[in-house]
């Protein structure tokens, strides 16, 4: 895929943070997308923000979904073949996800299996919905949104993280899976990985709506919601990479048919520290170590 003008995408999670940016950089670079959400109003602005920037004859739609309800995605592809009027797709990007569930021992089955049902099972029904507009199409790529938690599960030795990391594995493995599978059965459709690190998205105020204060998520326990709230606020607006150029990055790796992306020096930094002591990633104080190296590198407060 050299550019991504004429062509038609799907993504989930478009209605904000990294998802609404990639949907405004496709459609200026000529390219229709359809893009699902929770948030209707979400998707509004992001829809009239798109077009905006879109080129002549770029449509957008918008579709009310829970990645999470099989039965909604179905309702979403039929909604992208009738609205767009097309049998295939090119581009398929995985984007929506929450946080939650951090603890499996002290926490809710509720609350871990809704975070990993969003997070992973919203990237199989999706593929699964797609995948044969996806192989209908002459050249076709799905991306997949992972996390540097898909090959570091953890937030610091002091905060499980059991439910998102999981999900974000489970990603991660099943993408590059399908790398071979792709190759031997549809061998013009293409797969990508992205395993961002912190980015100035709305997950942490998405998870905090879905959720509440609970205090096997993240960061929210024993909290006031005003404190709940601003915290939500300083993850999106104090982060090491903007939602915009992730998505830049996202963008640029298809075209140059990158099947792994990596998003921030963050996430470069955590990834090479895994790969070179893995025995040592879950002890002590590795992850405070990387943070505060990366803190001196690049000259922010808090990485």
């Amino acid at each position: 895929m050299k550019d991504f003008s004429g062509k038609t995408a799907v993504v989930t999670g478009g209605g904000a943070g990294m998802g609404r940016a990639l949907v405004r950089q496709l459609a200026e670079a000529g390219c229709s997308v359809a893009m699902c959400d929770i948030s209707e109003e979400d998707m509004a602005e992001a829809k009239s923000l798109a077009e905006a920037d879109a080129q002549q004859g770029v449509k957008i739609s918008t579709f009310v979904a829970d990645v999470a309800d099989e039965d909604r995605v179905n309702a979403f592809a039929d909604h992208v073949r009738t609205e767009h009027d097309i049998d295939h797709l090119h581009l398929l990007i995985n984007n929506a996800g929450i946080g939650g569930g951090g603890s499996f021992v002290a926490g809710t089955r509720e609350n871990w299996e809704r975070t990993f049902n969003v997070c992973w099972n919203g990237v199989y029904y999706n593929a699964r919905a797609f995948m044969p507009m996806l192989v209908a199409a002459d050249e076709a790529h799905i991306v997949n949104v992972s996390s540097v938690n898909g090959f570091w599960a953890s937030l610091g030795p002091d905060t499980p993280h059991t439910a998102y990391s999981a999900a974000k594995f489970a990603v991660k493995g099943f993408t590059e899976a399908l790398i071979t599978d792709l190759r031997l059965n549809a061998p013009h459709v293409l797969a990508s990985v992205v395993m961002p690190g912190h980015i100035g998205t709305q997950i942490a105020l998405n998870t905090y709506r879905e959720f509440g204060l609970q205090s096997d998520i993240p960061g929210t326990g024993g909290q006031t919601e005003e404190d709940a709230q601003a915290q939500g606020e300083a993850f999106r607006d104090n982060a090491i990479t903007s939602a915009e150029d992730a998505a830049k990055v996202i963008l640029d790796g298809v075209l140059a048919e990158r099947w792994r992306i990596l998003i921030g020096p963050d996430a470069e930094a955590i990834d090479a520290a895994v790969r070179a002591t893995p025995e040592e990633a879950y002890t002590g104080d590795f992850g405070t170590s990387i943070f505060a190296a990366l803190r001196d590198a690049i000259g922010v407060e808090d990485a």
